[in-house]
């Protein structure tokens, strides 16, 4: 139909190589257990904000998220 406009996301295939996937993983471990660790090697509020790019969120939340992204990867190398 003229004047239509249809915009949408795409799935796109991403890819990685496996050592980049393993190292992802590691990382996305790693700031799992910084955002969720009690104590002075948890993450400043700054710092994760920073993570958040100032975007409201919450730290469990967004730790669980990265935790099961790094499971995901690690399960699939």
């Amino acid at each position: 139909m003229p004047g239509s406009v249809t915009i949408s996301h795409t799935d796109a295939l991403v890819m990685l190589s496996h050592s980049d996937a393993e190292r992802l993983s590691t990382m996305m471990r790693e700031i799992s257990n910084l955002m969720a660790a009690p104590g002075p090697d948890r993450l400043s509020d700054g710092q994760f904000g920073a993570l958040c790019a100032g975007r409201p969120q919450e730290r469990d939340e967004l730790a669980q998220w990265a935790l099961g992204l790094a499971e995901y990867l690690k399960a699939h190398l």
